[in-house]
């Protein structure tokens, strides 16, 4: 009796550990991460870049440009050099790690020194910053996220209703997100995100990971932002709101990054 009331515990608990799990995409070996679902649509160019860490990404070409359709999860710049984890208020190049879930599936915050690898802030399109990038690739200016979210606003496919800025629902990715009741929020219908493949995933921001993640996607730029030359600008996505934000961020700070195709 006393190894059935056992097994029935152990089997309570599994219960309970499977309900508290957060979800995860999909995983693949291939790609080292997981393979969202993509609209057929969407310009999809599966595997199309290695890190140096051996790490796959996909990307989608949505307009002329190709981005990448999965966070940055390196640990080592192009030439070999590391890129180590740090703390808060950094003000050296550190990585920090996504503690909710695994840096498989949502890649690292890296805080904007180390994303620029010693370049200057570049507002230029394209930025000519390398910076953190796998090779052939760099990363997008304050200009260049423009140029997505323009493109994104003009195209009927990639509009909520209303307004043409509803686009952030096509930038999101279908999984992950806090739900929301309002239409055509990040959070509400999400099996109808992610029109353009972009992806998007919740990966949140450091510090404040605890009450981030879920809700917020949140990519550096290049540029500093002209109000504080101790922030530089970024592109963000939350749950609760239809549009795509552009912000100033401490440089301190760990956002996602995503590359782009030179």
């Amino acid at each position: 009796m006393k190894k059935l009331a056992l097994l029935f515990c152990t089997a309570a608990l599994l219960l309970v550990a499977c309900d508290k799990e957060e979800p995860k995409p999909t995983p693949n070996n291939e790609n080292n991460g997981y393979t969202p679902t993509y609209p057929a649509t969407a310009e999809v160019i599966y595997n199309a870049v290695t890190d140096i860490d051996g790490n796959h990404y996909d990307a989608v070409k949505i307009g002329a440009q190709v981005w990448m359709a999965a966070n940055l999860r390196t640990t080592r710049y192009a030439n070999g050099d590391a890129i180590p984890e740090g703390n808060d208020s950094d003000t050296v190049p550190c990585r920090y790690s996504v503690s909710q879930t695994t840096n498989q599936y949502y890649g690292f915050y890296y805080n904007w020194y180390a994303v620029m690898h010693g370049e200057a802030s570049s507002g230029a399109n394209p930025s000519g910053v390398q910076g953190i990038c796998p090779d052939g690739w760099h990363v997008p200016s304050d200009a260049e996220w423009t140029q997505l979210t323009d493109y994104c606003e003009s195209s009927s496919e990639y509009i909520c209703s209303g307004p043409g800025e509803k686009i952030a629902k096509a930038l999101a990715a279908g999984y992950g997100w806090r739900p929301n009741d309002v239409e055509c929020t990040v959070g509400n219908d999400l099996a109808s995100n992610n029109a353009s493949g972009f992806s998007a995933l919740p990966a949140g921001f450091y510090p404040g990971t605890q009450t981030s993640y879920g809700e917020y996607a949140t990519f550096w730029s290049t540029t500093e932002s002209s109000e504080d030359f101790g922030s530089a600008y970024d592109r963000s996505l939350y749950y609760g709101h239809a549009t795509v934000a552009r912000d100033g961020h401490h440089k301190y700070g760990g956002l996602s990054v995503r590359c782009v195709k030179n």
